[in-house]
């Protein structure tokens, strides 16, 4: 009922592999049995609409599968990934966690029960609506992290419009947006899901060769660990047709390079934020920071030089701060932008502005 759309999509391609994760390929038709296995799994722990389910994993056929499933039983999901035992339990307790799925590095599945159903606001409305929900924290580097709530069907709605889904490698987490985002694209278009745990840059590299990836997202801080590394120089990355970056702001420097070492590649800039959703963008030049972003369901607006957004998929509200939402509904990045006709240059938080001989700069 929820995912019908990619159910369709999953039909029409269900010959076609969807996901390929350790070497292991799956295809759209197991894909879909995989779903349908994991909503029986979900009745028989008798785990109702409006439960709060976390799912401790990575881009895995498994974990990819329930993550489907969850969201066809109108679960709220709390995805986690890499994350100690004092921290998860800190983030379960913040999102009022009342069951958990462990998915391990051989995909095998375990669950435990945790804390008793809780009643808030945000959960309220979800529940109300009978949709299903997801719970984003943000990194946390100041203080504790944010919960962010979001109605799943929200930030679902742009996939139903079908674009080119690449060979695509799903190099951003699985509790980030990013890789979300990323994963629901390529499925949603029929597309291949290329899934890897190590993110090193001779692995990247070794995969986008063996796999032949058209499309590679990815951290800036990743990108300038492969220049340094020099690893693209030891292996065929000729199928690489995208690349695109995002996450945090990119060095001047590190995009120059990349467009002398890749000038075949379309550099893209994206930018999303775990309250928001991904924005569709797009770079003026392949070596340029300036960037246009918005697109169906988004505006934009700066005021004292900070990008604000007003977006159909924004989240309904933090479990555990105040609304960051204006009086009129816009979300307030903290993000300082310089403007040019319909490009901005995006600076960096406001926030995390330091001081350094006197002089304000941005830690980048």
């Amino acid at each position: 009922m929820h995912i019908d759309f990619l159910f369709h999509v999953f039909k029409e391609y269900k010959s076609n592999i969807s996901i390929i994760w350790k070497g292991k390929k799956c295809s759209y038709s197991s894909l879909i049995e995989n779903i349908n296995n994991f909503c029986l799994l979900i009745d028989s722990y008798k785990i109702k609409p409006g439960s709060v389910v976390a799912i401790n994993g990575d881009f895995s056929h498994n974990s990819i599968a329930l993550l489907l499933a969850l969201i066809e039983k109108a679960c709220i999901v709390v995805p986690v990934t890499n994350v100690s035992t004092k921290n998860e339990n800190s983030l379960f307790e913040i999102a009022q966690v009342e069951f958990v799925f462990r998915i391990d590095e051989k995909d095998n599945i375990t669950s435990e029960s945790d804390s008793q159903r809780s009643e808030n606001n945000l959960y309220k409305l979800i529940r109300e609506r009978g949709h299903p929900g997801l719970v984003l924290f943000s990194s946390g580097t100041s203080g504790e992290p944010k919960a962010a709530v979001h109605d799943f069907l929200a930030l679902l709605e742009k996939f139903k419009t079908r674009r080119k889904a690449l060979r695509t490698l799903n190099f951003l987490l699985f509790d980030h947006w990013g890789g979300l985002n990323t994963m629901f694209h390529i499925l949603s278009n029929g597309g291949v899901v290329i899934a890897t745990k190590d993110r090193n840059p001779e692995n990247i590299c070794e995969l986008i060769e063996k796999h032949e990836i058209e499309l590679l997202p990815a951290s800036p801080t990743f990108f300038n660990l492969m220049l340094l590394s020099g690893a693209y120089e030891d292996y065929d990355l000729s199928s690489l047709k995208i690349i695109s970056y995002g996450t945090e702001p990119m060095p001047e420097n590190t995009l120059k390079r990349l467009k002398v070492i890749f000038p075949g590649v379309k550099l893209l800039q994206t930018y999303g934020l775990i309250e928001l959703g991904v924005m569709r963008s797009k770079s003026e030049k392949d070596d340029s920071l300036w960037v246009k972003v918005g697109g169906e369901g988004y505006k934009t607006r700066i005021i004292d030089g900070i990008l604000q957004i007003k977006a159909e998929s924004a989240m309904l509200g933090y479990l555990n701060a105040p609304s960051p939402f204006t009086d009129d509904g816009w979300f307030v990045t903290g993000d300082e932008v310089l403007q040019k006709g319909d490009y901005i240059k995006i600076l960096g938080r406001k926030s995390e502005m330091i001081n350094v001989g006197g002089e304000k700069v941005y830690p980048q």
